[in-house]
Parts: structure tokens; C-alpha cells; sequence
């Protein structure tokens, strides 16, 4: 079965804006495209894609791009328990615990993203790697 992995905001702006770390993060679409990889968001990780995509590309092509990756994405949601573990957690930016403790309660495999803080954070049974990290597991 193919690996259950979390995209963090980081890694869709890296591909849809095209940033530095767009190569890797180009490899990583095309294995889930393809379904080797089952790949998951919150709507919270959409809104903050939105919200630079619109300042880049404007309303209509924002729609499209996120459309487009929602084909091979599925988005999950939280719960109010979920939220309460991720605010009394030992993270210290909520905002990545709510992100986190969603992945972990969904039983993702891995969390991916750019945020070398929020590596520190994990525990053993959700890893963060990067995009290239995991990219070198497959």
C-alpha cells in the first residue's frame, strides 16, 4: 500500500509559487499523481495556500491550481479533542500542532514539510521529513 503522507503548507507553496525547493517538490507531486503515495491536508493548509496564491496568481488561477491539486489530495479535518491535545501539547506553535496532531490522529505515515523547528517537535510515530528526505525512502 502506498505511504499516507501529510503536505504542510511549506511544501504546496513550494510547488504552486514555484520556489527555490520546486524540482523536489515537483518529484514528490508526480509520485502522488501517479498513486504511490496517498497524500492529505486540513482546510486550514488549503486557506493559507489561498491566501498567497491569490496574492501571486490572483482569484481565478488560485482556484484552478488548488482544484487541480485536490483531484490527487484528499482533505481531513480535526476534531474539538484533537485540538485540545494539539494546544496542550509541548509544541510551541499551535498552528503547527493542530497540523501535526491531525496527521497523527488520521494515522498518517509521515508529515512532510520544510520546517526544521517543527522536526524537532515530532515523535516517533509521525516522522517530519523533508520533501527530499522522504523523496529518498521511495
Amino acid at each position: 500500500m502506498a505511504s499516507k503522507i501529510f503536505i504542510d503548507a511549506n511544501v504546496l507553496l513550494d510547488f504552486t509559487l514555484k520556489r527555490d525547493n520546486y524540482p523536489v517538490t515537483r518529484q514528490l507531486f508526480s509520485h502522488i499523481v501517479a498513486g504511490k503515495v496517498a497524500a492529505f491536508v486540513t482546510p486550514s493548509v488549503i486557506h493559507i495556500t489561498a491566501y498567497w496564491l491569490v496574492k501571486a496568481y490572483g482569484n481565478s488561477k488560485t482556484k484552478e491550481i488548488l482544484l487541480g491539486l485536490l483531484a490527487h489530495i484528499k482533505v481531513i479535518d480535526t476534531s474539538h479533542e484533537i485540538v485540545l491535545n494539539a494546544i496542550s501539547s509541548r509544541m510551541t506553535d499551535i498552528e503547527d500542532a493542530l497540523q501535526y496532531y491531525t496527521a497523527l490522529h488520521f494515522q498518517t505515515d509521515y508529515f512532510i514539510s520544510e520546517d526544521k523547528k517543527l522536526k524537532k517537535s515530532a515523535i516517533a510515530s509521525l516522522p517530519v521529513f523533508t520533501v527530499k528526505e522522504f523523496l529518498a525512502l521511495l
